[in-house]
């Protein structure tokens, strides 16, 4: 799996956003989107045509600052 970091808003009501920066390990990018939507939708009770992502990137190891994250993208120490 490959690590990336995802950062965008989400609507918590009707006048205010909420920004978020996550971490997540997924086998591709799309994998990535996927999981992040759902995630927030089941947390957050949001649909996802309320969140947006303004980016998405690959991290290397040295980068991932969430344990569990790290060790799934096999750079566990």
């Amino acid at each position: 799996m490959r690590a990336f970091r995802v950062e965008g808003t989400f609507k918590i009501n009707p006048k205010k956003k909420q920004k978020f920066s996550i971490e997540i390990a997924a086998i591709d990018e799309k994998d990535a989107i996927h999981r992040i939507l759902s995630n927030l939708g089941s947390r957050h009770k949001v649909p996802r045509k309320q969140i947006q992502l303004n980016e998405i990137k690959e991290i290397s190891n040295e980068e991932i600052t969430n344990p569990v994250v790290r060790y799934l993208a096999g750079g566990a120490r």
